[in-house]
């Protein structure tokens, strides 16, 4: 282990904060080190293997399409590619199109070029893009802008312009923030990075309403919520309502880098062949990782599992530690939990040690991101082990 860590620290640009584990092996919601310690995996690479490390019903598809073409860029047409756009569109905006990348924060900067593209056509000549406080849609400098976050921006100065932001759940202050140049809303259904906070469903339909009125489109960050892991499909489906573009990544291809940004033809109409493209984005070996996730969750009722799950979690972390916590926060599988005393990062390091893989935001909130293939006996656990964690804290 200290060998690879060595190396990483030597060759490997050092943006990341690594906790001292070498990962060999994963097989469903365990990972083992190199020494081949088993650990139970409730943070599944940040919302990313979302059917289990080494998903089978993935590996074969993968593999299959390996044997018979790795890629040939854009300028030629490939299946795998054209029936994953079409099976997006059918399970998410109707009458839409898609436009692949290789992440979430490229699935958004789509988006971004899109919205401007749709409103400089629309006459507004500096079209801006309405984002929440405490949000984070990627890490290109345009995304870190659009971001909520001023730890994350400052580093960066001067940042692109053309976003604002505002509290997020309060619609006055959107309102408020609206000019003639506003051509869009970005929102994540829940902040995830931000600390799992899920929006208000009354303020998610007067955002919809509002954006109606003022012919503003919507943009719904779906990178970290998206395929099944809040208990729907796609997280906004909680809320009964429906944006005008929609960016996923992450579990689309559990593992596979892939990411999408899908929206109505009133609004892809607007883009001309050459004004946006990607090398790698939708090659055929993510994209047949993709369609194998999308036929896994919907033949195993990914999303209903998920949402049943989460509340058998939720249900027993409130009562095995209760004494320890002041809320419960998110939807499904995407859970945050906030501590009383500001605690986090000892939780998850102390876990870790013990075998359960967790992650901190901040110190007072420990996040859950599990496999959505968990059961009962996972969660009971996974809580058995905070349960000790919390007791040696104190």
């Amino acid at each position: 282990m200290n060998k690879i860590i060595e190396l990483e620290n030597k060759y490997h640009i050092q943006t990341y904060g690594r906790f001292p584990v070498v990962f060999v092996k994963g097989k469903k919601q365990y990972l083992f080190d190199h020494k081949g310690k088993k650990y139970l995996d409730f943070l599944s690479g940040l919302g990313v293997t979302s059917i289990g490390h080494s998903n089978q019903v993935v590996i074969k598809a993968v593999e299959n399409q390996l044997e018979k073409l790795t890629h040939v860029s854009n300028l030629f047409y490939t299946e795998p590619q054209a029936m994953l756009a079409k099976k997006l569109v059918e399970v998410s905006i109707k009458n839409g199109q898609v436009f692949f990348a290789n992440s979430g924060a490229e699935a958004n900067e789509a988006a971004v070029k899109l919205v401007r593209r749709w409103a400089k056509i629309g006459g507004r000549a500096k079209p801006e893009i309405i984002t929440a406080y405490n949000s984070f849609h990627g890490r290109t400098l345009k995304m870190v802008a659009a971001t909520g976050q001023p730890d994350k921006q400052k580093p960066f100065e001067p940042l692109p312009p053309g976003f604002k932001h505002v509290e997020f759940n309060d619609i006055k202050a959107l309102k408020k923030a609206i000019t003639t140049q506003t051509a869009a809303v970005m929102l994540e259904v829940i902040q995830g990075e931000g600390g799992v906070y899920p929006a208000d469903k009354k303020y998610l339909k007067d955002v919809v309403a509002l954006c109606k009125q003022k012919k503003m489109l919507l943009i719904f960050d779906e990178v970290q919520t998206g395929l099944a892991r809040t208990g729907k499909l796609f997280a906004y489906e909680n809320y009964e309502v429906k944006p005008d573009i929609l960016t996923v990544a992450k579990a689309l291809g559990n593992g596979f880098p892939i990411g999408a940004c899908i929206a109505s033809k009133k609004v892809t109409s607007v883009f001309k062949k050459g004004e946006h493209g990607s090398t790698f984005g939708g090659g055929p070996i993510p994209c047949s990782a993709a369609l194998a996730v999308l036929s896994f969750m919907q033949k195993k009722k990914i999303a209903k599992k998920a949402a049943d799950t989460g509340e058998y979690l939720k249900a027993l972390i409130n009562d095995e530690l209760g004494d320890h916590i002041e809320e419960i926060r998110g939807l499904g599988l995407m859970i945050g939990i906030k501590t009383k005393k500001k605690i986090a990062s000892k939780v998850t390091n102390k876990a870790l040690e013990k075998g359960l893989i967790v992650n901190n935001i901040g110190e007072q909130t420990v996040r859950l991101l599990p496999p959505l293939i968990i059961g009962k006996k996972d969660c009971k656990k996974a809580v058995k082990i905070l349960k000790k964690v919390f007791k040696e804290i104190g």
